[in-house]
Protein backbone atom coordinates (compact mmCIF):
# COMPACT_ATOMS: atom_id res chain seq x y z
CA UNK A 1 0.00 0.00 0.00
CA UNK A 2 1.87 3.64 -0.71
CA UNK A 3 1.99 6.20 1.46
CA UNK A 4 -0.90 8.11 1.81
CA UNK A 5 1.06 11.52 2.39
CA UNK A 6 2.80 11.06 -0.68
CA UNK A 7 -0.37 10.35 -2.60
CA UNK A 8 -1.64 13.74 -1.21
CA UNK A 9 1.81 15.59 -1.76
CA UNK A 10 1.78 14.61 -5.45
CA UNK A 11 -1.40 15.59 -5.91
CA UNK A 12 -0.66 19.50 -4.19
CA UNK A 13 2.54 19.60 -6.77
CA UNK A 14 0.98 18.32 -9.33
CA UNK A 15 -1.86 21.11 -8.93
CA UNK A 16 0.65 24.04 -8.22
CA UNK A 17 2.54 23.07 -11.71
CA UNK A 18 -0.51 22.84 -13.89
CA UNK A 19 -2.56 25.76 -12.17
CA UNK A 20 0.36 28.35 -11.03
CA UNK A 21 3.02 28.46 -13.60
CA UNK A 22 1.31 31.76 -15.12
CA UNK A 23 1.93 33.45 -11.95
CA UNK A 24 4.98 32.33 -10.68
CA UNK A 25 6.34 33.19 -14.14
CA UNK A 26 5.13 36.59 -13.75
CA UNK A 27 6.67 37.03 -10.06
CA UNK A 28 9.88 36.17 -11.84
CA UNK A 29 9.50 38.93 -14.17
CA UNK A 30 8.73 40.96 -11.51
CA UNK A 31 11.65 39.79 -9.76
CA UNK A 32 14.39 39.95 -12.15
CA UNK A 33 13.51 43.44 -13.28
CA UNK A 34 13.78 44.61 -9.52
CA UNK A 35 17.39 42.72 -8.86
CA UNK A 36 18.71 43.70 -12.07
CA UNK A 37 18.29 47.45 -11.30
CA UNK A 38 19.93 46.92 -7.73
CA UNK A 39 17.06 47.04 -6.14
CA UNK A 40 16.04 44.33 -3.70
CA UNK A 41 13.35 41.14 -3.67
CA UNK A 42 12.16 41.76 0.33
CA UNK A 43 10.52 38.49 1.77
CA UNK A 44 8.59 37.99 4.93
CA UNK A 45 6.94 35.39 6.93
CA UNK A 46 6.01 34.60 10.60
CA UNK A 47 5.64 30.94 12.27
CA UNK A 48 6.26 28.23 9.75
CA UNK A 49 5.95 30.53 7.31
CA UNK A 50 10.17 31.32 8.33
CA UNK A 51 10.72 28.17 6.30
CA UNK A 52 10.80 29.23 2.49
CA UNK A 53 12.66 32.27 3.65
CA UNK A 54 16.02 30.09 5.15
CA UNK A 55 15.06 28.51 1.51
CA UNK A 56 15.87 30.74 -0.54
CA UNK A 57 18.93 32.99 0.98
CA UNK A 58 21.76 32.15 1.82
CA UNK A 59 21.03 28.35 0.78
CA UNK A 60 23.48 26.36 -1.76
CA UNK A 61 22.01 27.09 -5.05
CA UNK A 62 20.87 30.68 -4.14
CA UNK A 63 21.57 33.96 -4.95
CA UNK A 64 22.59 37.68 -4.29
CA UNK A 65 19.23 39.80 -4.98
CA UNK A 66 16.76 38.20 -2.26
CA UNK A 67 16.45 39.77 1.20
CA UNK A 68 15.14 38.02 4.05
CA UNK A 69 13.21 39.61 6.50
CA UNK A 70 12.86 37.54 9.92
CA UNK A 71 12.14 39.05 13.32
CA UNK A 72 13.30 36.36 16.32
CA UNK A 73 10.14 37.51 18.13
CA UNK A 74 8.09 36.30 14.86
CA UNK A 75 9.79 32.95 14.98
CA UNK A 76 9.91 30.44 17.54
CA UNK A 77 12.80 28.49 18.65
CA UNK A 78 11.10 26.55 21.53
CA UNK A 79 7.87 24.44 22.24
CA UNK A 80 7.13 26.38 25.35
CA UNK A 81 8.23 29.19 27.26
CA UNK A 82 10.74 32.01 25.74
CA UNK A 83 10.61 31.66 22.60
CA UNK A 84 7.91 29.23 21.89
CA UNK A 85 5.43 28.62 19.68
CA UNK A 86 1.92 30.14 22.29
CA UNK A 87 3.80 33.60 22.17
CA UNK A 88 4.59 33.74 18.47
CA UNK A 89 1.20 32.45 17.34
CA UNK A 90 0.00 35.51 19.71
CA UNK A 91 2.64 38.21 18.40
CA UNK A 92 1.72 37.56 14.83
CA UNK A 93 -1.91 38.50 15.56
CA UNK A 94 -1.37 41.74 17.16
CA UNK A 95 -2.25 44.56 15.31
CA UNK A 96 0.36 47.13 14.94
CA UNK A 97 3.64 45.03 15.69
CA UNK A 98 4.90 44.61 12.24
CA UNK A 99 5.46 49.00 11.68
CA UNK A 100 7.73 48.60 14.76
CA UNK A 101 9.94 45.72 13.08
CA UNK A 102 9.84 46.87 9.04
CA UNK A 103 10.80 50.47 9.95
CA UNK A 104 13.73 49.44 10.22
CA UNK A 105 14.34 48.78 6.44
CA UNK A 106 14.25 51.10 3.87
CA UNK A 107 11.51 49.68 1.69
CA UNK A 108 11.66 51.40 -2.05
CA UNK A 109 9.23 51.59 -4.46
CA UNK A 110 11.30 49.69 -6.71
CA UNK A 111 11.77 46.55 -4.26
CA UNK A 112 9.47 43.68 -4.35
CA UNK A 113 7.64 42.15 -1.51
CA UNK A 114 6.66 38.26 -1.26
CA UNK A 115 4.56 37.54 1.96
CA UNK A 116 3.97 33.96 2.87
CA UNK A 117 1.06 33.01 5.10
CA UNK A 118 -0.65 30.01 4.76
CA UNK A 119 -4.27 31.29 6.54
CA UNK A 120 -3.49 35.23 5.22
CA UNK A 121 -5.61 36.81 8.06
CA UNK A 122 -2.96 37.35 11.00
CA UNK A 123 -2.16 40.60 11.32
CA UNK A 124 1.78 40.42 10.48
CA UNK A 125 1.24 39.33 7.08
CA UNK A 126 -1.66 41.23 6.34
CA UNK A 127 -0.12 44.50 7.84
CA UNK A 128 3.37 43.78 5.92
CA UNK A 129 1.52 43.98 2.39
CA UNK A 130 0.01 47.01 3.54
CA UNK A 131 3.30 48.78 4.75
CA UNK A 132 4.62 47.72 1.35
CA UNK A 133 1.81 48.59 -0.83
CA UNK A 134 1.74 52.28 1.23
CA UNK A 135 5.77 52.64 -0.16
CA UNK A 136 4.65 51.56 -4.04
CA UNK A 137 6.43 47.87 -3.75
CA UNK A 138 4.81 45.03 -5.95
CA UNK A 139 3.54 42.83 -3.17
CA UNK A 140 3.52 38.81 -4.24
CA UNK A 141 1.26 36.70 -1.83
CA UNK A 142 1.98 32.73 -1.16
CA UNK A 143 -1.03 31.55 0.65
CA UNK A 144 -3.63 28.83 0.24
CA UNK A 145 -6.49 30.42 -2.59
CA UNK A 146 -8.93 28.08 -0.39
CA UNK A 147 -8.83 29.99 2.51
CA UNK A 148 -8.29 33.41 0.64
CA UNK A 149 -12.15 32.28 -0.79
CA UNK A 150 -13.56 30.62 2.40
CA UNK A 151 -11.96 32.66 5.54
CA UNK A 152 -13.48 35.53 6.71
CA UNK A 153 -11.35 38.68 7.35
CA UNK A 154 -9.91 38.84 11.15
CA UNK A 155 -8.05 42.66 10.36
CA UNK A 156 -9.87 45.51 10.84
CA UNK A 157 -8.55 47.10 7.97
CA UNK A 158 -11.40 43.86 6.52
CA UNK A 159 -8.11 42.90 4.33
CA UNK A 160 -6.82 39.25 3.42
CA UNK A 161 -3.21 39.03 2.34
CA UNK A 162 -4.50 38.28 -1.01
CA UNK A 163 -6.81 41.20 -1.16
CA UNK A 164 -3.64 43.38 -1.24
CA UNK A 165 -1.65 40.71 -3.40
CA UNK A 166 -0.32 42.09 -7.03
CA UNK A 167 0.38 38.57 -8.01
CA UNK A 168 -1.18 35.75 -5.64
CA UNK A 169 0.06 32.55 -5.90
CA UNK A 170 -2.09 29.37 -4.56
CA UNK A 171 0.06 26.89 -2.57
CA UNK A 172 -3.60 24.27 -3.51
CA UNK A 173 -3.17 23.20 0.05
CA UNK A 174 -6.84 22.94 1.82
CA UNK A 175 -7.68 25.01 4.55
CA UNK A 176 -6.71 22.99 7.29
CA UNK A 177 -3.47 22.55 5.87
CA UNK A 178 -2.87 18.81 7.08
CA UNK A 179 -3.78 16.12 4.29
CA UNK A 180 -4.28 12.77 5.82
CA UNK A 181 -6.95 11.46 8.02
CA UNK A 182 -7.32 9.11 10.80
CA UNK A 183 -9.65 7.04 11.85
CA UNK A 184 -11.26 8.18 14.62
CA UNK A 185 -10.18 11.58 14.71
CA UNK A 186 -11.77 14.58 13.70
CA UNK A 187 -8.01 16.11 12.99
CA UNK A 188 -6.04 15.44 10.05
CA UNK A 189 -2.29 15.23 10.20
CA UNK A 190 0.03 15.99 7.80
CA UNK A 191 1.13 19.53 6.93
CA UNK A 192 1.52 20.31 3.31
CA UNK A 193 1.97 23.86 3.02
CA UNK A 194 5.72 23.85 3.76
CA UNK A 195 6.16 21.65 0.87
CA UNK A 196 4.03 23.91 -1.33
CA UNK A 197 5.84 26.81 -0.57
CA UNK A 198 9.59 25.47 -0.89
CA UNK A 199 8.17 24.06 -4.50
CA UNK A 200 6.89 27.72 -5.47
CA UNK A 201 9.84 29.02 -4.29
CA UNK A 202 12.23 27.69 -5.52
CA UNK A 203 10.42 27.75 -8.66
CA UNK A 204 10.33 31.13 -9.22
CA UNK A 205 14.08 31.66 -7.50
CA UNK A 206 14.86 29.90 -10.35
CA UNK A 207 12.96 31.11 -13.48
CA UNK A 208 13.62 34.80 -11.83
CA UNK A 209 18.23 33.80 -12.23
CA UNK A 210 17.45 32.72 -15.87
CA UNK A 211 15.66 36.03 -16.91
CA UNK A 212 18.52 37.83 -14.77
CA UNK A 213 21.00 36.13 -16.90
CA UNK A 214 18.74 36.68 -20.40
CA UNK A 215 19.35 40.49 -19.33
CA UNK A 216 23.05 40.37 -18.62
CA UNK A 217 23.50 40.60 -14.77
CA UNK A 218 26.31 38.73 -13.36
CA UNK A 219 25.09 36.55 -10.91
CA UNK A 220 26.73 35.92 -7.23
CA UNK A 221 25.11 31.87 -6.58
CA UNK A 222 25.87 29.88 -3.34
CA UNK A 223 27.69 26.89 -3.78
CA UNK A 224 28.42 23.60 -1.66
CA UNK A 225 31.55 23.48 -1.31
CA UNK A 226 31.70 19.94 -2.17
CA UNK A 227 31.38 20.70 -5.84
CA UNK A 228 34.33 20.58 -7.81
CA UNK A 229 35.63 23.39 -10.51
CA UNK A 230 34.09 26.15 -7.95
CA UNK A 231 36.91 28.64 -6.44
CA UNK A 232 36.96 27.85 -2.66
CA UNK A 233 36.57 31.78 -2.29
CA UNK A 234 33.31 31.77 -4.14
CA UNK A 235 31.11 31.96 -1.15
CA UNK A 236 32.88 34.73 0.48
CA UNK A 237 32.20 36.76 -2.89
CA UNK A 238 28.82 35.76 -2.45
CA UNK A 239 28.66 36.74 1.43
CA UNK A 240 30.64 40.26 0.03
CA UNK A 241 28.49 41.32 -2.95
CA UNK A 242 25.38 41.03 -0.38
CA UNK A 243 26.58 43.24 1.76
CA UNK A 244 27.57 45.42 -0.65
CA UNK A 245 23.76 45.16 -2.09
CA UNK A 246 22.48 45.34 1.53
CA UNK A 247 24.50 48.77 2.46
CA UNK A 248 23.66 50.05 -1.07
CA UNK A 249 20.19 49.91 -0.32
CA UNK A 250 20.47 51.19 3.52
CA UNK A 251 19.38 47.50 5.09
CA UNK A 252 20.22 48.11 8.59
CA UNK A 253 22.78 45.03 9.23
Amino acid sequence: MSIEYFIKANEILEKIATTQEENIKKAAEIMAESISKGNLVHLFGSGHSVIPLLEIFPRYGGFVGFHPLMDPRLMWFNVIGAGGARELLWIERQEGYIKNFLQSYDLKSDDVMVVYSHGGLNAAPVETAIYAKERGLKVIAVTSGENYKKAKATHSSGKKLGDLADILIDNCVPLEDALVEIEGYPQKVGAGSTLAVIYITQAFATETAKLLQKKGYKLSIFVSPNVIGIPPENNDEVYRRYTELIKKNNIII
